[in-house]
This record gives C-alpha cells, structure tokens and sequence, in this order.
C-alpha cells in the first residue's frame, strides 16, 4: 500500500531482492515508479476494489503480508486482502482510529504488527542497514537519486519539512547554501 512514495519503493526493492512477488497499490493510475529486479503488478486503488484484485492476482488466495506505508486509508482494503494467516504491517496513520472487523480478524488468524522507526536506536538502524548492505554491493537495492527541486539549503528547511510533511515522492535532501 502507497507502493509509489519513497518507503514503498524501498519495500519494494527488498521484498524483490527476497523473492517475494510484488503487488502494489497506487492512488490513482500510474505505473510503478521505483526500481525493482523484478515484476511489481499495480492496483489502481481509485478504479479497483484493491482486497478482490489480490484475491483475483492470487487464485483466491489473498496476500501473505501487506506492507501499508499509508496506513488507515488502506487499513480496510489492507484487512480484506490479507490470506490466512497473513499479516498487515503498518508504518504510519493520518487519523487514530479505524473501523476494525475484529470477526474476519480472528476468523483469518491475521496478525498486525506496528513499526515506529521514530523508536529504533542509532545501533538498530545500523543492525537494519548492516543486513541490506548485500543487497547494495549485488546491485538488487539502489539508493534513490536526489533531483535538484527537492535539494533545501538551511533558510528553506520549513519548505523542506512542509514537503516531508506532505508526503512529498521525492528524497528531501538538506545541502549547504553553496552547494546550491
């Protein structure tokens, strides 16, 4: 879910470099932005119902894991999709409280699990970064270009945190004036 913005194209990049097979969900029609070494299928969430699209992708079966980088606009579709067993990894929200069907939650044996990155130490985000390293060295896993519109010098950084802030799709990047 969100398979466009900048955490979506990283998650994509690793579940590729793991084997996993990629469907994404976008807001509205678009292809797949990022970098993948393999296929990355697309749900246009505007025009799909998303939870009977991977059902249709999957032979009924439904996904495994999603990845929701959105959060609870995608909670339901994300819920709906999930197979057996399956698990919704959440990174984010916009409002605190969603509709929660806890009859199909149970009935799916589904797990959720919530991730503050906000919360990891600078020695588990080392560990994290430490274990993609291969996958940067093999070329699977690319580093996201800076483009020059989304580079701030220190007397723009509101500007900078507004477009962080407004799920900008490009890497915000703070450079020093001279460097502008």
């Amino acid at each position: 879910m969100g398979v466009n913005g900048k955490v979506g194209q990283a998650a994509v990049q690793i579940a590729a470099w793991r084997g996993a097979r990629v469907i994404g969900v976008v807001r509205r029609a678009e292809p797949y932005e990022g970098h993948s070494d393999a296929p990355v299928e697309i749900i246009n969430a505007a025009e799909e119902d998303v939870a009977a699209r991977v059902r249709e992708m999957t032979g009924g079966h439904g996904a495994d894991i999603v990845f929701n980088t959105v959060g609870d606009p995608y909670f339901a579709a994300a819920h709906k999709s999930l197979a057996k067993l399956g698990r919704q990894v959440l990174i984010a929200a916009i409002t605190h409280v969603v509709d929660f069907n806890i009859f199909e939650f149970y009935r799916g044996r589904h797990s959720y699990y919530g991730i503050d990155t906000l919360a990891l130490s600078c020695a588990e985000t080392g560990k994290v970064l430490r274990e993609l390293l291969p996958g940067f060295e093999d070329g699977a896993l690319k580093p996201f270009p800076v483009t020059k519109d989304a580079q701030y010098g220190l007397n723009r950084i509101a500007d900078a945190y507004a477009a962080v802030m407004t799920s900008s799709r490009q890497r915000v990047f703070i450079v020093p004036e001279a460097e502008l």
